[in-house]
């Protein structure tokens, strides 16, 4: 009679065949031979059975399709090292019918305690969970994503491979723990999930219909496939088909589902009416009240043109946000801040919209009354286009509606390897601006990848005409042990884009950067370590081009580790060279010393450059029912508020806490400050601490309570290069001058939100959002409310059969 402990032991040393787990779950007798698939055998041709009958979504798999199901064992760690043997146990079950797939979990675990919370839609990662990746057109650059935990909750979106494997350590922090490209999470798809904790781990049921994805129009279909697993208590991560961390692709290193027939996606037809009713409170001359604005009624219409083309367009659609955007700290004045797209109708198909250097960028599309889109893949190229039309109000005359054109065209070139084409343009009135580029992504050697673009603008903006290039190069090594990235990218002062985004314009910069990796061996303390050393340099695009010296000069040391139970670690030295940009402080005066009290003033002038020496350490602990992460950089860097020496101290932290399945908060802060080297008074600080509350009553049911604070202060500024003589802003247009005092501010944000969403696209909304200000940082007693507002929003996805 086996023992409990040796049947535990039996389970970690063996995933090639069924644990014999004496809490597993009971063996029955298939009503077809049922194959197995072993990954670390290098079995990753699956030719999964085509099935009939009823199947009831409860997260167990007791039907009798289970046991004739394509059985998939034998899992090897990915991450943090890989080309071992899974520590952990995983059974995948997948068989299909003519209108979905259907995949099964049975994930053993041995060695730690599942986590498994009840979590709102796309927010598992605090969890245990299983990712398929399901790549339908096979071409190993794309694919399907779509993730569950333990409970079946579900997360999916999309993976698009653009670049290499995302295998090297950022700065100051370790390396990236899964090592690959993360899928992006935004889209969201209906299928259907649940599962259930278990004795022996936990077990999950699926059911994706065809009518939900795209794929290819043969009648015999390969679909690129490969299952991961996430295990909390340790942090690996596992994948069914090897994959090597050495290779330039993690999607080009999947299995295949071999031979799908008679597939069948049926009338694709969603049609999503939705109405929204706003309430917005501020101060006016009678005092605080309300306005109850005009209902928004709209709509969104989804139709399957084909197998693999899909037609959106939608009317006056709600492209409120239930949650706003999380304030960010700014570390240069000359870079603009990025926030993710997350608005529904955008996300449908946004990776076919997907181009390097963000020239395609849906947010610019700010309140449209009409739009419409195709993506898809016609004759084999990928195509993806959008029309739109703007509200008024983002017209500079105030009356036109701005016209949007997005193209975007790829096609696959040999096994890994991809050519595109995108055009933009915004039309409005008489002003316009239009970008045309190409750009190709090479992969070769099995490690190698190079990415091209050219692009190119033209613009019409209040009678000036503006022309310029945008282009990029780069060559990618992402070795086991030895990587480096070597790469430049050049963008024209006169090149403009008003339906992508640019953080910052006028910019060439070029990156030497070299890693090298180790990775420890099963068991050991620290699991994985690389340092990278990198060099890079900073033009003005056109000083670049005349061979002059560079503004900034950078050289980075860091440094990361991951430890065994999933602690990461990381440290960085970055020794920099800042020079002075005039343009940045063109309407900077200083004030001189002047006769019988008359202003005498003079054109502010910055020292040449400002020497740089920065250090960084971060810390992540394992994610749990309790996780947190910090990063802090200190030193001496450029104070941009004077252009003079600073001690700078950054601290980004956040920390999350589970208490219960139910009950989530999370809470981040944000820190900086600078320090004059003078005399060590502060110039600036800013501080945004946040924190967000979530109980999730069921899985289609969720209560959320959001409080930020971020106050700002800057002290009266001065130029000790002249003598601590008073900074002013000048104003060319009116020839007045602005003294630089001292300024400050404290702004809390309050949201709230009800949220009732059993699938996408069918929602119940009611929310609630506050500005408020008050006059001291921090003391919370003494709130004046600037305005705030209620909404209400409702819409309900009717599916054709």
């Amino acid at each position: 009679m086996i023992s409990i402990a040796a049947a535990v032991a039996l389970l970690a040393a063996t995933s090639s065949t069924r644990p014999a787990h004496p809490l597993g779950p009971p063996p029955r007798a298939p009503l077809a031979p049922q194959v197995t698939y072993n990954g670390r055998q290098h079995e990753t041709r699956v030719a999964p059975p085509r099935l009939s009958g009823d199947v009831t979504i409860d997260g167990t798999l007791d039907e009798p399709q289970w046991n004739q199901a394509a059985r998939l064992t034998g899992f090897s760690q990915f991450a943090p090292s890989d080309g071992v043997p899974a520590a952990d146990s995983t059974e995948v079950f997948v068989w299909y019918s003519t209108t979905a797939m259907y995949l099964g979990v049975r994930a053993y675990e041995a060695h730690g305690t599942v986590n498994a919370n009840l979590a709102d839609r796309d927010h598992i990662t605090a969890e245990d969970r299983v990712e398929f990746l399901l790549s339908t057109f096979n071409d190993g650059r794309q694919a399907f994503v779509f993730q569950v935990n333990p409970l079946g909750v579900q997360a999916d979106g999309t993976l698009v491979e653009n670049g290499a494997a995302n295998n090297t350590a950022g700065p100051g922090s370790a390396p990236a723990a899964t090592g690959r490209a993360l899928p992006d999470l935004s889209a969201d798809f209906v299928w259907q999930s649940k599962g259930h904790v278990t004795p022996y781990g936990y077990e999950v049921e699926i059911r994706i219909p065809f009518k939900s994805i795209r794929y290819q129009a043969g009648n015999v279909q390969d679909w690129g496939f490969n299952v991961t697993r996430h295990v909390k208590h340790s942090g690996y991560d596992d994948s069914w088909a090897p994959a090597s961390r050495a290779a330039a692709s993690f999607l080009g290193q999947s299995g295949t589902l071999t031979g799908l027939t008679d597939l069948h996606r049926g009338l694709v037809l969603d049609f999503n009416p939705e109405i929204t009713q706003t309430a917005t409170g501020d101060q006016s001359t009678n005092g605080y009240g309300y306005t109850v604005n005009h209902p928004n009624v709209g709509a969104n219409l989804r139709w399957g043109v084909t197998n693999n083309l899909t037609l959106n367009a939608t009317v006056k659609p709600d492209f409120s946000q239930v949650e706003a955007d999380a304030d960010q700290l700014s570390y240069d004045p000359r870079q603009a801040l990025y926030f993710a797209e997350r608005r529904p109708f955008f996300l449908d198909g946004i990776e076919q919209f997907t181009v390097p250097n963000n020239l395609i960028y849906t947010r610019r599309i700010v309140q449209p009354t009409g739009a419409g889109k195709l993506t898809g893949t016609i004759a084999g190229m990928n195509v993806a286009l959008l029309s739109a039309f703007d509200d008024p109000s983002t017209s500079l005359s105030g009356s036109n509606h701005p016209a949007f054109a997005i193209a975007r065209l790829q096609r696959d070139l040999g096994s890994d390897s991809r050519f595109g084409v995108l055009y933009t343009d915004r039309e409005d009135g008489d002003n316009y601006n239009r970008v045309a580029g190409a750009d190709m992504r090479l992969v070769f050697g099995g490690l190698y990848t190079v990415n091209a673009q050219a692009a190119g603008s033209e613009t019409e903006l209040a009678g000036k005409h503006l022309a310029g290039p945008l282009w990029n190069l780069s060559l990618d090594r992402n070795g086991r042990t030895f990587g480096f990235n070597y790469s430049i990218k050049a963008i024209d002062p006169q090149f403009q884009t008003q339906s992508g985004f640019i953080a910052r314009g006028d910019l060439a910069n070029v990156i030497l950067s070299h890693r090298v990796s180790v990775l420890g061996k099963p068991g050991a303390l620290m699991e994985n370590f690389s340092a990278v050393v990198s060099v890079m340099g900073d033009w003005e695009y056109r000083r670049l081009l005349a061979g002059k010296d560079m503004q900034n000069k950078k050289l980075h040391f860091d440094l990361g580790t991951t430890l065994r139970g999933g602690w990461t670690l990381g440290a960085g030295l970055y020794n920099e060279v800042f020079g002075y940009d005039p343009a940045l402080y063109a309407n900077y005066r200083v004030v001189l010393p002047g006769n019988a009290g008359a202003l005498d003033t003079a054109r502010f002038a910055g020292r040449k450059r400002i020497p740089n020496h920065d250090y960084l350490f971060s810390v992540a602990t394992p994610q749990g029912p309790l996780s947190a992460t910090m990063f802090f950089l200190f030193g001496q860097d450029e104070n941009f508020y004077e252009w003079e020496q600073a001690a700078i101290y950054f601290v980004n932290a956040t920390v999350s806490w589970r208490p219960t399945t139910q009950l989530r908060v999370d809470g981040s802060y944000g820190f900086q400050r600078y320090d004059r080297r003078t005399d060590g008074t502060t110039v600036g600080e800013r501080q945004i601490p946040r924190i967000k509350f979530e109980y999730q009553v069921t899985r289609s049911i969720f209560l959320r309570l959001v409080t930020e604070y971020d106050t700002q202060s800057q002290a009266t500024l001065r130029s000790d290069r002249y003598g601590g003589a008073p900074i002013l802003f000048y104003d060319s247009s009116s020839g007045t001058y602005t003294p630089a005092n001292a300024n400050y501010t404290n702004r809390g944000h309050v949201q709230g939100l009800f949220s009732y969403q059993p699938v996408p696209g069918t929602v119940f909304f009611a929310g609630y959002g506050a500005l408020l200000d008050e006059p001291t940082g921090f003391k919370l007693t003494d709130y004046n409310r600037l305005n705030d507002g209620f909404f209400l929003k409702l819409s309900y996805l009717f599916r054709a059969r």
